[in-house]
């Protein structure tokens, strides 16, 4: 799989991520964890620009989860009922999604990407739910901004170990994942924290 992406990502560049994350989102089976570790492996290695690796990934994940909205918005339930089984978007994943959504609201949206499965229905329930665009926009972007990070920050610190220790948090389930979530989410506050205190201290 490794030589498979590289060689769409020599002939397609950074459009083919955007593209890549965008279909992956609608909901075409396609590993999209694995490309963004992948890619950020590739950004630590300089083989990609890291700043223009993360703005197309999530380019292309607002986009995808946006089209998503609009379809679920426009066409509703007969849409998935027609064509989800083409999307492989089982009755099962459905129900799980609703059930979800009803229980955590537009929640659902940003910690969504990091269900497999869950993730490609999420803007489908908002978007047929009549969930406004705002509300959508707020939960589903700022969740977007998170899975991007995680995962091209994962495969940019892990360099090539990154597919061994991928693999390894994928056999231990999403409850893994979302501890690196928590991680992430930490790290991150922790740092801006630090960026705030020595600008609050420098002369003026």
């Amino acid at each position: 799989m490794e030589q498979t992406l590289a060689d769409f990502l020599s002939q397609y560049g950074y459009i083919g991520i955007v593209l890549f994350l965008i279909l992956g989102i609608v909901g075409i089976p396609l590993p999209d964890e694995i490309f963004m570790t992948f890619i950020g492996y590739l950004s630590s290695e300089g083989q990609l620009n890291l700043y223009l690796t993360y703005f197309s990934a999530l380019t292309g994940s607002i986009g995808g989860i946006t089209l998503s909205y609009g379809l679920g918005t426009w066409f509703g339930y007969p849409l998935l009922k027609k064509y989800g089984n083409r999307l492989f978007i089982t009755r099962r994943r459905l129900r799980i999604t609703q059930f979800l959504f009803r229980k955590y609201g537009p929640w659902v949206l940003f910690f969504g990407y990091f269900i497999p499965g869950v993730r490609h229905l999420t803007a489908y329930i908002a978007g047929i739910t009549k969930l406004s665009y705002p509300r959508f926009g707020l939960y589903a972007y700022s969740g977007a901004v998170f899975w991007c990070a995680t995962f091209v920050g994962l495969g940019y610190v892990l360099g090539s170990s990154w597919e061994l220790v991928f693999h390894a948090l994928r056999r231990l389930g999403p409850v893994a994942i979302f501890a690196l979530v928590f991680v992430a989410v930490f790290v991150a506050w922790y740092w801006w924290g630090v960026y705030q205190a020595r600008a609050g201290s420098r002369p003026k």
